[in-house]
């Protein structure tokens, strides 16, 4: 499987009782595929998934199958610090008909080196569907280093990693030096030109839950190479990228796509709502982009 483009780390809507908004999810991504986005990524940390119940991530699941109708891939997360869950998690979520699954880094553990290595070809050889690896050392005080990722991605079943240690040097390494058909994407929407430039195929994209015509075309002018257009996009949109972090994810993108009449600004706990300046942030940057469906 060959990843290209951006791919959206879906958010999961709840309603005010704090209850899955099913019919909103629904919505939003159709909105997606009709602003041609190039896969689809449920059940990650933008989606709240430590915060849902197995039935949840089920039903989840099922809707994005049958609204995406195998239109683009489906990227489904599956990762927790646990190893025997991760598999678990893999054996339960792989009767579904999905592409692929998000592993991220175990958080809090704070294993070696070698226990990443350990821990992912264990949870590659149990799986029947490819693997993308994620580190994100910000959220979980681990980070794979490219040599660790180098030598996983040797492993015939682990295909790509998300890439959010925004340490250039890094992952400008693990791009030069990977196996043929390993794929690079962002996991920072800011960082994508100067990583896409390097060598990555594409993004896992907050941003694009709010603005996904913008980044599927932003990310189409960077695969052909049209840099003057993508150039021009990345910094139209750089604000939107910067303010989605201005609180932890998925707090400003829930604030935008409440403005924008989406979804309900509800988080589960211990995430809340946005406070009032983030909203208005969020808003203000959403206006100047004029994005209104």
């Amino acid at each position: 499987m060959k990843l290209k483009g951006c791919g959206t780390a879906l958010v999961t809507p709840f309603k005010g009782d704090f209850s899955v908004d099913y019919e909103a999810f629904r919505k939003l991504v159709k909105r997606q595929l009709e602003q041609n986005i190039h896969f689809l990524g449920p059940l990650g940390t933008t989606g709240e998934t430590p915060c849902l119940t197995k039935d949840e991530k089920f039903k989840i699941i099922e809707l994005v199958i049958e609204v995406n109708n195998g239109r683009v891939p489906i990227i489904c997360g599956a990762g927790s610090n646990n190893t025997a869950d991760v598999i678990k998690n893999i054996k339960e979520f792989s009767k579904f008909e999905i592409d692929g699954f998000l592993i991220v880094t175990p958080y809090y553990n704070k294993p070696t080196q070698e226990g990443l290595i350990r821990h992912f070809t264990a949870i590659a050889d149990a799986s029947d569907k490819p693997i993308i690896m994620y580190n994100v050392p910000g959220r979980t005080s681990v980070n794979m280093t490219a040599e660790t990722c180098l030598r996983l991605a040797e492993h015939q079943n682990i295909v790509a990693t998300k890439e959010a240690s925004s340490n250039y040097a890094q992952i400008s390494e693990i791009i030069k030096n990977a196996p043929e058909g390993f794929n690079v994407l962002s996991g920072n929407d800011d960082e994508t030109l100067s990583l896409c430039v390097t060598g990555a195929t594409g993004v896992v994209s907050v941003a694009s839950n709010i603005a996904p015509l913008y980044m599927s075309e932003y990310l189409n002018f960077i695969l052909t190479g049209d840099f003057a257009k993508a150039r021009e996009l990345h910094h139209k949109l750089f604000p939107l990228f910067k303010n989605c972090f201005i609180e932890s994810n998925p707090i400003p993108v829930k604030a935008g796509l409440a403005h924008l009449g989406f979804i309900e600004n509800i988080l589960r706990p211990p995430l809340y709502a946005s406070t009032k300046q983030t909203y208005d942030i969020m808003a203000k940057t959403i206006n100047q982009l004029g994005i209104k469906e």
